[in-house]
């Protein structure tokens, strides 16, 4: 029952942080579309695509390779922060060197100082103590809900009055600079150990071997979650991606957010439970059905009120978005049954099934993107993004039964 209880009282605290963080997230959108252009986003968009992107594909896997970890966690503390500077400050110098590339890739002169500004921003994260896994490590959800409650209500701040002041897309990423500088003074103050400027080779040797797995999900799950973004940038323009890349957090981050809270407190409460395979399985097939009724909800009322959701938050001139929020209803269905799996195939060190799961979605997303979106415009992006992440469901079923035939 204890690990039930712990379940339970994860849930509630870092469901009420997800409910609370989208809200104010939701509340900055709605201020934000009604101060910036479809173009001011559009612009950030494609600055924050590529600062996902080199994210990616510098993933080291440092945070689940500790979680993974059963005991002496805090011994590779010291290496990981020194990995993590050394990874911010080469995502910021590769993002300085391709700025004029990327903006004449998508054909946009105005994303160059916006990229510039962007830079700063890896650069300053990878000073953050890596310790702050200690939240998840140690099921001690209450400071976590507080810990991020803080910082996004500081962004939220910051991004509401740099808008109104300056009404343009720095805007938006001056708010993460701030935000980013928050955390890591916050880091270090709140949570032990505070890192060293120390590493042990053998340990960054063992971090990115285990983390090779996770690396390779995550840079097929950016192109099934963001490819349709460049594709869009790139052919339609800056504009179309503003409108496109609203509607998309609209229709998925509810039930993408679940998913993260149900993963953020099912993944270390898996790891301990593995020895438990009864308890286990129990366990998760009560997360699965969660899931599929939770899911099943969102995207009904996302399908039948999507022009009225998109008229509150957004506003009349955003209307265009509606019917990307209709195609894209049950997209979070459809991956958070799919995503349901995850926590217990990290806990198990199965890292290589998220793999190859996002690369059957990756492999559909390639062949159908770029016809659709020519046919049917920012519409026939979100089919790809349907059509892609249904295919790969069945894949993930059968990992799922697999793994539970193994327990």
């Amino acid at each position: 029952m204890g690990y039930f209880k712990d379940t339970l009282k994860g849930i509630s605290w870092i469901g009420s942080l997800r409910g609370i963080t989208r809200l104010v997230t939701f509340i900055k959108l709605a201020i934000l579309a009604r101060i910036l252009t479809p173009l001011d986003f559009g612009l950030f968009g494609i600055a924050a695509l590529v600062l996902a992107f080199l994210e990616i594909i510098t993933e080291t896997g440092i945070n689940i390779f500790m979680l993974q970890q059963k005991e002496k966690w805090e011994e590779f503390v010291n290496t990981a922060w020194v990995v993590s500077i050394v990874r911010g400050v080469l995502m910021g110098l590769i993002i300085l060197a391709l700025s004029p590339f990327i903006s004449g890739f998508f054909r946009s002169q105005n994303v160059v100082n916006l990229l510039y500004l962007t830079s700063l921003i890896p650069v300053i994260r990878g000073f953050i103590n890596p310790a702050n896994i200690r939240f998840q490590k140690d099921l001690e959800f209450k400071k976590e809900f507080n810990f991020r409650l803080v910082l996004t209500l500081i962004e939220f701040l910051a991004a509401s009055f740099l808008a109104f002041t300056l009404r343009s897309p720095e805007s938006l990423i001056l708010a993460m600079i701030f935000s980013a500088f928050t955390e890591v003074i916050l880091s270090f103050v709140l949570i032990k150990p505070r890192p060293k400027f120390a590493y042990k080779a053998s340990r960054v040797s063992e971090i990115i071997h285990q983390g090779k797995w996770v690396t390779g999900y995550s840079i097929f799950s950016y192109i099934l979650t963001q490819g349709d973004d460049i594709a869009v940038g790139k052919i339609l323009g800056a504009s179309p991606l503003g409108i496109y890349q609203n509607a998309y957090k609209i229709s998925t981050l509810p039930m993408l957010e679940a998913h993260d809270v149900i993963l953020r407190v099912t993944f270390p409460i898996y790891t301990k439970l593995q020895e438990n395979p009864a308890r286990l399985k129990e366990a998760v097939k009560k997360q699965i059905l969660f899931t599929l009724i939770f899911s099943l909800i969102i995207g009904l009322i996302l399908f039948l009120f999507s022009e009225q959701i998109v008229l509150i938050i957004l506003g009349p001139t955003w209307l265009s978005a509606a019917p990307i929020v209709k195609v894209l209803a049950f997209l979070g269905t459809i991956r958070g049954i799919s995503y349901s799996f995850n926590s217990l195939f990290l806990a198990l060190k199965k890292q290589k099934y998220v793999t190859y799961i996002t690369f059957v979605g990756v492999v559909a997303l390639l062949v159908t993107l770029f016809p659709l979106i020519r046919s049917f415009g920012m519409v026939g992006a979100a089919v790809s993004e349907l059509v892609s992440s249904s295919i790969a469901l069945p894949f993930a079923i059968y990992y799922m039964i697999k793994t539970f035939r193994n327990l």
